[in-house]
């Protein structure tokens, strides 16, 4: 074993054999000439200790290698290990050390192995130095970058044994991306040392992470998503601290504003308030009178002279004469002084004033303390009275009178320069509301939190998934401001873990909010008060404040009543008679348990089920679900047009979830995003909703609607593609489905989107629930849906030309959807049919679309037809053949009665020569009858002249029955005279 030892050490003895050759003229070394160093470890896990000089060539005879401690050997906290004698010793007073770890609380400067920098950005034609985009040391803490570069910050580590890391963070702002992770000598890292951060507001958080033995690489790497143009806040750490490496061989000293007065300290301790420590100091200096300091403080500082803002008034707790006293107190800790010039007094308290009365569902007990009334009970603030049979209390809490503090309501501050505060008066009480006290610095947070243990709907609700109103707090409130003061108003799990609702900027009259509770684990609610964004040494803006007059909130398990209110009696096993909510569709008579029916394709508020208001007639062409909480398409549709027609619909094609994004934007600094739009355009009960998330921090938000709409930023990130944030909802609800342009006081001008063809836009209204300071009424958005036979692959969804982002306003949203399956279903008229040429006695019927194509789906177009015919060829033979037969026979014809005439002339001729001499007078006939054998035709006689027709007509006359002719004969008189 000892041979393989040497046998690694051999290289360095022969570099310090050389060196010593080389030195035989140098003088002794002194301790203070070298120092002691461990060499690597071998397999068996030993290692020597050598001896290096600080400086090469200054001095000779250094002591020999000796065996040095196993390499898993360490000292423990407080301890260091001496080198000289490879043993642990106690720190001294004033110092530190944690034994086989080390820490890291001061950065005046980046410390020995941390390395940071910026990654360029380089996108397209878009290209960014990131170079001076690193962690910059601020004392305390260190910061991250704040624009849209990729910064890193790293230190590597090689641990002897399993170890950890934990580090103090505070991540605030949400449009910064920040990710811990941890790799080994071969650049992998697992998923239990990978996190994404969660985000901590206004305070700071801790993280702690196992590190394996071996080389461990600490990453800490932010990328900033900053839209809006004010600047947004760096990530900030500080504490860091690794535990691990196989020994520390010093210990170090206390910063200043700490001190460890006994030897062995794992930690230094701060300093009180109004004492101050140097660098290393065993012990804290008390500050001169007219001076003071902060907790860890390094300094003392001169206590300016007392003002108004200063101090502040609150009451006493009601005593039995039910009164109270107007008090007034220096803020906590004081550090001005009323004696310096110019200094303020404190007012006299002790002024008595009638207590108010205690908020609604509570009652004053014989000591003048407010208490909650029991169950089944209400109270207006003065005496607990119990609800009727056949109503029930409505549970929450309100308040309104603000004697004391409510005990689920905290007040705290927090210093916006990210250290802590020792402040604790931020909100106090006045009566009537309760306000923001004067603060020591603008840049502080004055936090007020409530906290509620969770939310039950009430018996008389039906449980709908449709119904997504669990609870609603409603809140008044006023800030008067000389600068840009903000009042933020947050909601989450707790008061560490929760997201901005809302905010108001500057001085707001006295108004009204309230926000719409969806889930049982949002029961915590801050808000938060800041006179001044940036960090200034002077207090300039102290009378500048914020007032909540009343804060109301439903719903809450535990809670109290105010009033009592009617319901519907039902019987309910083992309980007998109670409170039981109306059928579906029906409402509650004002003033009586009584349900009434609402209207045919009618909705009921949930909230509000009382009176005929409480029903909402659906939009149209959409009709209600089984449970009458909401209105829903079954993306079908049917359109009467004015010709009589009937256009029918079916977007059932277009009912899955999809995704537009509007053309990409890039802010001042160069930064890409898109606004993305998610959308469930129609569907029945059961549907999927458009969902939209905030995957930044760790802490995903995730919203789900009709439409939602977040933020898209192309991203590097590890395991990121693209980065969604600022996601909400601006369809909750659907209005109708129409091709009105408008419905309700929701509009969708034409304007936005010009179009060519006569076919009308069918439009889809939403409307959002959510009610925010520009938007009192809530978000709405109108889809177009633009016939367009022509898009076969995906449908092109844009937003109009003059609203880029697809709205103006911020709240009304309108879109344009062309799509081939936004046409009406194709039927019978949408066609026509050509006939073809008959070839060969066969004639083919073609069936094609009418021009321009206006339909999609529906029927089909029929197959081409095949029918006989007869051809031009045939017909003309034919009609040849005939008109020569008929030709031939009229000759014959016409032949025959000419011989015919020319005998009758004959007969007549003879007869007038044998004629008497009475003029016009026939001689008188032999005989009338024709004899046998003598041609009939030779007596047919016309006295007149006949037409060519008139003779044929003559001759076709038909033989009477004896035989014999009739002959029409004309006497010279003009009489007709018939022989027969």
């Amino acid at each position: 074993m000892y041979q393989l030892c040497f046998a690694k050490m051999y290289p360095l003895l022969v570099v310090l054999l050389a060196i010593q050759t080389e030195s035989k003229d140098l003088p002794m070394c002194k301790e203070s000439d070298y120092h002691f160093e461990y060499t690597e470890c071998d397999v068996l896990g030993s290692r020597w200790r050598v001896a290096v000089p600080n400086k090469p060539n200054t001095c000779t005879s250094l002591p020999d290698p000796v065996k040095g401690t196993q390499c898993t050997f360490s000292c423990s906290t407080g301890e260091f290990l001496d080198m000289k004698a490879q043993e642990c010793q106690k720190c001294a007073a004033g110092t530190y050390s944690l034994g086989s770890g080390v820490a890291f609380d001061e950065w005046d400067s980046l410390p020995p192995g941390f390395v940071t920098h910026g990654i360029n950005m380089d996108a397209g034609d878009i290209y960014m130095n990131c170079s001076n985009s690193t962690w910059t040391p601020r004392g305390d803490f260190i910061a991250s970058n704040t624009d849209e570069c990729t910064s890193t910050l790293t230190y590597a580590v090689n641990l002897k044994k399993p170890g950890s890391v934990s580090f103090q963070y505070l991540y605030p702002d949400s449009s910064i991306f920040f990710e811990f992770y941890v790799q080994n000598d071969q650049c992998q890292s697992s998923e239990e040392q990978s996190s994404w951060m969660r985000s901590t507001e206004n305070d700071w958080g801790s993280h702690y992470v196992q590190l394996s033995r071996g080389n461990n690489v600490l990453y800490w790497r932010t990328t900033g998503f900053s839209i809006n143009s004010n600047s947004a806040k760096p990530v900030l750490l500080r504490n860091i601290g690794i535990a691990g490496v196989a020994y520390t061989s010093e210990c170090f000293p206390c910063k200043a504003g700490t001190y460890s007065a006994e030897p062995g300290a794992s930690r230094c301790a701060p300093c009180p308030a109004n004492s101050y420590s140097h660098k290393g100091a065993t012990a804290c200096q008390e500050c001169d009178k007219d001076k003071y300091s902060g907790i860890g403080s390094g300094e003392c500082l001169t206590r300016p002279p007392c003002k108004e803002s200063d101090y502040f008034y609150t009451h006493t707790p009601c005593d039995s004469n039910r009164t109270t006293q107007l008090m007034y107190k220096w803020i906590e800790p004081k550090i001005c002084s009323e004696m310096a010039k110019g200094g303020v007094q404190l007012p006299a308290s002790g002024q008595m004033e009638t207590c108010p009365p205690c908020n609604p569902g509570f009652f004053m007990n014989n000591a003048s303390v407010c208490q909650p009334c029991p169950h089944g009970f209400y109270s207006n603030g003065t005496v607990c009275s119990e609800c009727s049979a056949g109503t029930e209390p409505v549970v929450g809490f309100e308040y309104k009178w603000w004697n004391r503090m409510p005990s689920n309501m905290r007040s705290s501050v927090y210093s916006s320069d990210y250290s802590d505060s020792e402040r604790t008066t931020a909100w106090e009480v006045a009566g009537e509301y309760v306000y923001t006290t004067p603060g020591d610095m603008d840049t502080g947070y004055m936090m007020l939190t409530l906290a509620v243990p969770g939310y039950r709907l009430p018996d008389t609700i039906s449980k709908d998934e449709a119904n997504r109103e669990l609870s609603r707090i409603t809140f008044v409130f006023e800030t008067k401001c000389t600068a840009s003061c903000i009042l933020l108003f947050m909601a989450g799990l707790s008061e560490r873990n929760n997201v901005k609702v809302e905010s108001w900027q500057g001085t707001n009259g006295k108004q009204s909010y309230s926000y719409i509770i969806k889930s049982n684990s949002t029961v915590s609610f801050t808000w938060a008060f800041q006179r001044h964004g940036i960090q200034t040494t002077e207090n300039q803006y102290s009378s500048d404040f914020a007032k909540i007059y009343s804060v109301g909130i439903t719903n809450v398990i535990g809670g109290v009543a105010s009033k009592c209110r009617h319901c519907a009696l039902g019987s309910v096993q083992g309980q007998g008679s109670t409170c039981v909510p109306c059928q579906s569709g029906h409402y509650m008579l004002e003033g009586t348990g009584v349900c009434k029916a609402c209207p045919p394709n009618s909705i009921v508020h949930a909230e509000q089920q009382v009176g005929p208001e409480a029903c909402v007639r659906c939009g149209p062409n959409t009709h209600t679900n089984k449970a009458h909480s909401t209105c829903l398409s079954d993306c079908k549709l049917a359109l009467a047009q004015r010709d009589g027609e009937t256009l029918h619909y079916d977007f059932s094609h277009l009912s899955n979830v999809t995704i537009a994004q509007t053309r990409p934007r890039f802010t001042s600094r160069g930064l890409t995003y898109f606004q993305q739009f998610s959308i469930a355009l129609c569907g029945g009960e059961g549907r999927v909703m458009a969902k939209c998330v905030d995957n930044i921090t760790e802490s995903r938000k995730e919203l789900s609607g009709y439409v939602c709409q977040s933020t898209i930023i192309p991203s590097d990130v590890r395991g990121q593609t693209v980065v969604s944030s600022q996601p909400f909802s601006i369809g909750d609800a659907l209005i109708g489905v129409t091709t009105e342009s408008t419905v309700g006081d929701i509009s969708s001008p034409e304007s936005n989107f010009p179009k060519e063809s006569t076919l009308p836009d069918v439009i889809f209204y939403y409307r959002g629930s959510e009610t925010t300071q520009a938007c009192r009424k809530g978000r709405s958005t109108t889809i177009r849906l633009r016939c367009d036979p022509s898009v076969a692959g995906n449908d092109l969804i844009s937003v109009p030309s003059q609203c880029s982002e697809g709205t103006c306003d911020g709240c009304s949203f309108h879109l344009l959807w062309h799509s081939r399956h936004a046409c009406p279903l194709c039927s019978e008229r949408h066609y026509k049919e050509i006939e073809g040429a008959c070839i060969q006695g066969i004639m083919r019927t073609t069936y094609v679309w009418q021009e321009p194509l206006q339909c999609f789906g529906g029927v089909t177009l029929p197959p081409q037809t095949v029918s006989a015919c007869v051809t031009l060829d045939f017909w003309l033979k034919f009609g040849v053949s005939i008109g020569t037969t008929v030709a031939l026979l009229l000759i014959g014809i016409s032949c025959y009665f000419w011989k015919r005439t020319r005998k009758l002339e004959y007969k007549y001729s003879k007869l007038i020569m044998t004629a008497g001499e009475k003029e016009c007078e026939l001689p008188a006939a032999d005989s009338c009858a024709i004899m046998e054998g003598e041609d009939a035709e030779d007596d047919l006689i016309y006295l007149t002249k006949k037409s060519f027709f008139g003779k044929i007509k003559s001759f076709s006359r038909e033989r009477t029955s004896d035989g014999f002719d009739t002959v029409p004969l004309k006497s010279s008189s003009g009489m007709e005279m018939e022989m027969s």
